[in-house]
């Protein structure tokens, strides 16, 4: 067992019994600064075998297969299983199956881990502010709710957690990603704040929520946008790419798990 994994966040949501997740934050790995210490990234730069470790520890500490997609700020969705193998391009995946874990790796993006109520299925998503927008309103969270594989389940039967991400106290953003919330959606402009020469702090939590609600999903817990969220600020438990890699030159990948036991 991992002596650190006590420091890792547990969501606090009325999931069913047989659903279980975890996000790690920066502790309890290998790595050496400034991936320091339990970097779950292999393509940041950081000694593979000490990825490797960390993701040992990982899968130890949690009893079950992790598999890491390959995320690319999109909105495919991909169905894993006990076959599946690390590297599929796909910001969100879901399963029903016991075998693997649904595994989300984030250094200021949006960790969102979902289930129904029942415990039949659970699924996480990568959202960060291109993947979680989309194109004309459709994003990666309506990816996966719409997934085929979710037909059978009512949107009032969803439950989510939001994990930690860059929060409105730091996320400074330009226009572009104002438009791409605001262009379909008038309502998504109270979630930016005005802070002079065309820069706005945005909450990318509470555009999430905001798009969880829209898709009939209420159940949403976790992140509510304070500070204590935010892995820009808390640089002693959290990565963040933002804070991070301007001063060290990279950062290192926390994880958010999610599966069914048996």
């Amino acid at each position: 067992m991992n002596p650190f994994s006590h420091s890792w966040l547990r969501p606090e949501w009325p999931a069913p019994p047989r659903v279980r997740a975890v996000m790690t934050d920066r502790r309890g790995g290998a790595s050496q600064a400034p991936w320091d210490s339990m970097n779950l990234g292999d393509h940041v730069g950081d000694h593979m075998p000490s990825v490797q470790t960390n993701r040992q520890r990982l899968r130890d500490a949690i009893g079950v297969r992790p598999v890491f997609l390959k995320q690319v700020h999109g909105a495919d969705t991909i169905v894993l299983d006990a076959s599946s193998q690390d590297g599929a391009e796909a910001d969100a995946c879901l399963t029903t199956g016991t075998q693997v874990a649904c595994t989300i790796m984030v250094a200021d993006c949006l960790p969102v881990l979902m289930c129904d109520a029942s415990g039949r299925w659970v699924a996480a998503a990568h959202a960060g502010w291109r993947g979680l927008a989309g194109v004309h309103g459709t994003g990666v969270l309506e990816s996966l709710l719409n997934a085929s594989s979710l037909s059978g389940t009512a949107r009032e039967d969803v439950l989510v957690w939001l994990g930690p991400c860059i929060g409105p106290q730091a996320f400074e953003v330009g226009p572009e990603v104002m438009a791409a919330f605001c262009a379909d959606d008038d309502q998504a402009a109270v979630f930016f704040k005005a802070v002079g020469n065309e820069k706005w702090l945005a909450d990318l939590a509470g555009l999430a929520r905001l798009r969880l609600h829209r898709l009939g999903v209420q159940a949403v817990f976790g992140n509510d946008s304070e500070p204590a969220w935010c892995t820009f600020i808390q640089n002693s438990r959290f990565f963040s790419h933002r804070r991070d890699s301007r001063v060290l030159g990279q950062s290192g990948r926390m994880a958010a798990c999610i599966w069914l036991a048996d």
